[in-house]
C-alpha cells in the first residue's frame, strides 16, 4: 500500500505470499537452515525413537506365540531384555533430542526477536504514529513466543511420529494387509474437515492475538500513567476497559482450543471406527483358526501403539496453524519498509552549518502544517522559531533531522540538499534537547553518554557542571551510577531536562536543536544552564524553539509561524518595533506575567 510521502505502512500484498508453504519457506531459509547440524542430529535420535515402537510391535507376536502359549520358557529372558533395551534406548534418545531441539527453538526465537526489532527501528515517525507501543512489544514478545514450539513440533512429527507411523504400520501389513486396510477405512473422511478446521484455528488465533496486543496497549498505558489515574479517579474505569480485552481474548482462546482439539478428537473417532473393523474381521480369522492369538496381539499392539503418534500429528496441524498465524504477523512487519532511506551514493557532508529552507511543504495526510516555509539560519548564530501551538515549530525539526519527508521544497544543510546525505551522518551533526526529555532505565552516566566510548572524564565532568547536574548528583547514593528508572521516574522533571543537556553538552555536535530546553528547569538552574548552552551555541548554528518568548529576546533572528508560515522575521527589537504577530504575542505574554 502506498502511502503519503514520508509515511510508512505495511504491505498489502495478497494473502497468497502468507501461505504455510511460503511462511515455513522463510522460516527455514532465515533461521532454522543455520542449526542443519544440530537438528540433523536429533531427528536422528528421534527416527531411532519412532523405530522402537515397530519393533516393539513386532516383539509382541513370538513374546505370545512361543512364550505365553507355546510355554518357552527360556526364551523369556531374551525377549525381555530386548523389550527392556528397547526402553532405555528410547529414554535416551528422547531426553537427547528434546534438549537439541530446544536449544534451536530458544536460539532460533532470539534471533528473530532481535532481528525483528533491528528492522522496527529503521523504520519512519508515521509507522510508530499508528501502531501502539503495545501492540509492536506483542509482536517482538507475543508472536515470537507463539512460535517458539513450532519447530519443536513439526520436526518431531517428521522425525519420530512418522518415522513411528511407517514402522508400525509395515508390521501390521506385514501381519495382514485386509486388517490394515480395514483400521484405516475411514482415514479419507478426514480431509476436509481438518482443512475447515486449520482455517478456522488460523482465524481465532490471528483475532487473539490482535487482542493480546490492545492488551498490551493498555498495561503499558495504565503503568505510565498510574499518576493522572489515581488523581482522577480513574481505577474502575481503567480496569473495566481491560476487563473488556481480556474477556474478548478468553473468548478467542476458548475458540481457538476447540479447533485444535476437534482434529485429534476426529482422529479418535475414525480410530474407533477401524479398531471395531478389525475386531470382526481378525475375530473370526481366530475363531477358525486363520490367524494366532500372537499375530492378533502383534497387529492389535501396533494399531495401540499408532494411535498417539496419530493424535499427535492431527494436533500438530493446529498447532501449526496457531504459528502460522504469528508468522504472518511477523513477516508483514519484516515486510513493511521505511520511506526514508539514505540515498545509494550519499554526498559528503559540508564544512558549513547554515540551515536553509526553501518552499517547504508538508501535510499529516491530508492536514497541511507547513505551506511554504522559507527562512535562512545563519551559521554560528540562534535562530528562534516562535508562534501559537499547532504553528509548525516541531515539524520544522523533524524535517531537518528527516524523521518525515516534506511533500514539497528543499531543504539544505551547509549548501548540501539533506536528501543526498546519508541519515546517520545528517544526524551526528545535530544535539537535540526537547521539551520532552526522554531517558532510559539505565544510570544516568549511561544516559548522558548513550553507548559513546571516546569521551574521556574530564569532557564528562566539564559537561555535567555546564549543565547543571553535578550539584544533584553529589546528593544521589551512587552518584553517576544511580539508576534514572524507567523514564527517567527516579529523577524530577527539572533533573531530566538538565541530565538531556548534559547528553547535548557531551555530543558536541555543530548544529543545536533546541526544543523549550529550560522549561522545566526552576529559576536558578535555568539561568545557569541558559549561560551553559550560550557558551556552547558560540561558532555554531541554533535553532531554539520557543514558547516563552523571554528565553529568546537575545537571539540573532526570530522566525515567527503562523499557520504553517512564516508572517515576519528578525531581531527582538525590530519585530517589536513592527508591531505586527510577533508584537501581539509578547504583549499577551507580558501582560499575563
Amino acid at each position: 500500500m502506498k502511502g503519503s510521502r514520508g509515511a510508512v505502512t505495511e504491505s498489502s500484498d495478497q494473502d497468497d505470499r502468507y501461505t504455510s508453504r511460503r511462511l515455513f519457506g522463510r522460516l527455514w531459509r532465515g533461521y532454522l537452515r543455520r542449526h542443519i547440524p544440530v537438528m540433523s542430529i536429533a531427528v536422528a535420535l528421534m527416527m531411532v525413537e519412532g523405530s522402537t515402537l515397530g519393533l516393539l510391535s513386532y516383539l509382541i507376536q513370538p513374546l505370545f506365540d512361543r512364550i505365553f502359549v507355546g510355554g518357552e520358557a527360556e526364551a523369556m529372558w531374551w525377549f525381555g531384555g530386548m523389550i527392556l533395551g528397547l526402553f532405555f534406548l528410547r529414554a535416551f534418545t528422547l531426553v537427547v533430542s528434546k534438549t537439541l531441539l530446544t536449544r534451536v527453538a530458544q536460539l532460533t526465537t532470539t534471533a528473530m526477536q532481535t532481528d525483528l526489532l533491528r528492522h522496527m527501528l529503521t523504520l519512519d515517525n508515521q509507522f510508530y504514529q499508528t501502531n501502539s507501543p503495545g501492540a509492536l512489544m506483542e509482536r517482538v514478545q507475543g508472536d515470537t513466543k507463539a512460535i517458539q514450539n513450532v519447530w519443536q513440533s513439526v520436526i518431531t512429527g517428521v522425525g519420530r511420529d512418522i518415522v513411528s507411523l511407517g514402522a508400525l504400520f509395515t508390521v501390521a501389513v506385514m501381519i495382514d494387509p485386509i486388517w490394515t486396510a480395514a483400521a484405516l477405512i475411514g482415514a479419507p473422511a478426514l480431509f476436509v474437515p481438518v482443512l475447515i478446521v486449520q482455517r478456522y484455528v488460523r482465524r481465532k488465533t490471528a483475532h487473539m492475538r490482535a487482542q493480546a496486543g490492545l492488551r498490551s496497549t493498555r498495561l503499558d498505558e495504565v503503568f505510565h500513567g498510574i499518576m493522572p489515574i489515581k488523581l482522577n479517579r480513574m481505577e474502575d474505569y481503567q480496569v473495566g476497559r481491560f476487563e473488556r480485552i481480556v474477556d474478548r481474548i478468553v473468548r478467542a482462546e476458548v475458540r481457538m482450543a476447540l479447533g485444535k482439539a476437534s482434529i485429534p478428537a476426529m482422529i479418535d473417532i475414525i480410530t474407533g471406527v477401524g479398531f471395531f473393523a478389525v475386531l470382526m474381521i481378525g475375530g473370526r480369522d481366530i475363531i477358525a483358526g486363520d490367524r494366532t492369538v500372537g499375530e492378533f496381539m502383534s497387529f492389535f499392539t501396533a494399531m495401540a501403539l499408532a494411535f498417539q503418534p496419530l493424535r499427535r500429528l492431527g494436533a500438530m496441524a493446529g498447532t501449526w496453524q496457531v504459528a502460522a498465524a504469528s508468522l504472518e504477523r511477523i513477516y508483514r512487519l519484516f515486510d513493511t519498509h521505511p520511506s526514508i532511506v539514505s540515498p545509494a551514493r550519499p554526498a559528503a557532508p559540508a564544512e558549513g552549518t547554515e540551515v536553509r529552507f526553501e518552499d517547504v511543504h508538508f501535510a499529516y495526510g491530508d492536514l497541511p502544517v507547513l505551506r511554504g516555509v522559507s527562512f535562512t539560519a545563519k551559521a554560528g548564530e540562534t535562530t528562534a522559531l516562535v508562534g501559537a501551538s499547532g504553528a509548525g515549530k516541531s515539524t520544522v525539526f523533524n524535517l531537518l533531522a528527516r524523521l518525515v519527508e516534506p511533500q514539497r521544497g528543499r531543504i539544505t544543510v551547509g549548501g548540501v540538499d539533506i536528501a543526498t546525505l546519508s541519515l546517520p551522518d545528517l544526524r551526528a551533526r545535530f544535539s537535540v534537547v526537547t521539551q520532552d526529555a526522554t531517558l532510559f532505565d539505565e544510570t544516568i552516566r549511561e544516559n548522558v553518554l548513550l553507548g559513546a566510548r571516546d569521551i574521556d572524564e574530564g569532557q564528562l565532568a566539564e559537561a555535567l557542571d555546564a549543565a547543571h547536574v553535578s550539584p544533584f548528583l553529589a546528593e544521589m547514593p551512587d552518584g553517576m551510577r544511580t539508576p534514572a528508572g524507567p523514564r527517567g521516574s527516579s529523577l524530577s522533571g527539572g533533573q531530566r531536562q538538565r541530565v538531556a543537556i548534559a547528553r547535548a553538552l557531551v555530543h558536541d555536535a555543530p548544529i543545536l536543536l533546541l526544543d523549550e530546553a529550560t522549561s522545566a528547569l526552576d529559576a536558578e538552574s535555568e539561568k545557569l544552564v541558559h549561560e551553559a548552552l550560550e557558551r556552547l551555541s558560540r561558532d555554531r548554528t541554533t535553532l531554539v524553539i520557543a514558547h516563552r518568548l523571554a528565553t529568546v529576546r537575545d537571539a540573532d533572528r526570530i522566525v515567527v509561524l503562523d499557520r504553517g508560515t512564516v508572517v515576519e522575521h528578525g531581531t527582538h527589537s525590530e519585530l517589536l518595533a513592527r508591531g505586527g504577530p510577533y508584537a501581539r504575542l509578547c504583549r499577551l505574554q507580558f501582560d499575563a506575567a
